[in-house]
């Protein structure tokens, strides 16, 4: 009976397996198994069993339904472990649930209300620094603001130009460390590489930033005050306090969230400036938004207001969602699209693949803004669109990475428009999450 048989899935090499397909291009090979063998997908990508699974109700069933059958793969403890050790994204279990409730105030509503005035004025600080006429690297500029935002806002400090730049230089071996490699599959973190003597050096040079960053805050958590600090590190440094947290926890979770907490976003602006600058009609729209709703620098209330170009946030993430798959592993055997998945495989949710499914999308290559209005949206299915995963495990930073997005593109725009400074699209280059190839080269144009 089908429940019985194994999965379609595309002929692998010898050796390899589908590993060089999948390297040459993930966006591709995934789009390309979900339109030919449709729900779930067995491909060879290493010594794991390893299944894509495409359909939005499958997808919501390991995220949401039975979230407790499926646990963050083994095999990212080891070079993302390394990086990111046992913070939020990775950690599992009873370690997992006390961080998620520790975190939690700092991602309240009620507090991004009050730092959505500090995500503006670091936005006009940035783009004060530019002029009509000049050429930027807009994934470089964007990374370099948000990191900028994601200390002050999460961890309570002013990086300072030569912090930022160190987190910005070493970006590129860590970033290189994840990208798909057949040969990397079948080789021991442990060897002397030299791709893995750069990532190691990266790893630490990007510790010393944080230890740097620990101790110019300890002692000034304010355990004592009536209305202490609640960003993220005076919350750790507290719990550290009470004997709840270990140097090694504050280190993880400070990583986690300088990395994380900066990249997916200024990604996100990264191509939602350059989709407005490929479809002139849109950017109107969104200048016309701004014209009418803003007095003077945007804030929280504001944001709220800014509802075209909040749907043309979520149609940047449906084409180019910055995590473009998500892996999970199931604790024992389960079924999906009535195969079964054996405990200890890899499972890969592809947002890149489902997000531009022609199932669940019509036109799905087209950047189409008002596919987002609630008509529009209403039959579609809940995790056909996933950019921020889901479940207990989605993204802690979700609304605090929306809020900074429309702030952000809300200062631009009320200036500038942005224009994409090649004749060619951009290429793609997988890796922990989703870059241009070479960054994005924008012209920067009074409106």
């Amino acid at each position: 009976m089908r429940q019985q048989s194994r999965p379609p899935g595309p002929r692998g090499e010898p050796v390899f397996g589908n590993s060089r397909q999948y390297a040459r291009d993930p966006f591709a090979f995934l789009s390309a198994c979900e339109s030919a063998y449709g729900d779930v997908v067995e491909v060879e990508l290493g010594p794991l069993e390893t299944y894509i699974v495409t359909n939005p109700a499958d997808v919501e069933r390991v995220l949401v339904g039975d979230h407790g059958k499926y646990r963050k793969p083994a095999f990212q403890d080891d070079a993302l472990g390394r990086l990111l050790g046992d913070g939020l994204l990775l950690s599992e279990g009873e370690r997992w649930r006390r961080q998620r409730d520790l975190a939690n105030p700092a991602f309240d509503m009620s507090r991004l209300s009050r730092i959505a005035e500090a995500m503006t004025r670091h936005a006009a600080e940035a783009v004060g620094e530019w002029s009509a006429g000049q050429r930027l690297d807009l994934e470089s500029e964007m990374a370099r603001l948000t990191v900028r935002i994601i200390a002050d806002a999460m961890l309570g400090v002013d990086l300072g130009e030569a912090r930022v730049r160190t987190i910005q230089e070493n970006l590129e071996p860590l970033g290189a460390r994840f990208e798909p490699d057949p040969v990397r599959f079948v080789t021991p973190d442990w060897l002397p590489t030299r791709e893995n003597r750069a990532y190691e050096a990266a790893v630490e040079r990007l510790e010393e930033v944080v230890a740097d960053v620990v101790a110019e805050r300890r002692g000034t958590e304010g355990s004592d005050a009536d209305d202490p600090p609640m960003d993220l590190l005076s919350i750790l440094l507290r719990a550290q306090e009470r004997g709840e947290q270990t140097d090694e926890q504050l280190r993880d979770e400070v990583v986690t969230m300088l990395l994380a907490g900066h990249d997916t976003t200024a990604l996100t602006l990264t191509y939602a400036f350059y989709l407005l600058s490929r479809h002139p009609e849109a950017e109107r729209r969104v200048h016309g938004e701004l014209d009418a709703v803003l007095d003077g620098p945007p804030t929280f209330a504001d944001a709220r207001e800014l509802t075209y170009l909040d749907r043309v946030l979520q149609e940047t993430m449906r084409l180019y969602p910055p995590v473009y798959v998500t892996f999970r592993e199931p604790r024992v055997d389960v079924k999906l699209g009535g195969y079964r998945i054996p405990e200890g495989s890899a499972i890969m949710l592809p947002q890149w693949a489902v997000h531009r499914s022609p199932r669940w999308w019509a036109e799905p290559e087209r950047f189409d803004p008002d596919r987002w209005t609630r008509e529009r949206r209403a039959d579609r299915p809940r995790f056909a669109h996933f950019p921020f995963g889901g479940g207990p495990r989605g993204c802690i930073g979700k609304q605090f990475s929306l809020l900074e997005a429309k702030l952000v593109l809300a200062v631009v725009g009320r200036e500038y428009r942005l224009e994409y400074d090649r004749d060619d699209p951009i290429d793609l280059r997988g890796s922990l999450t989703m870059h241009p190839e070479d960054g994005l080269p924008m012209r920067v144009r009074e409106r």
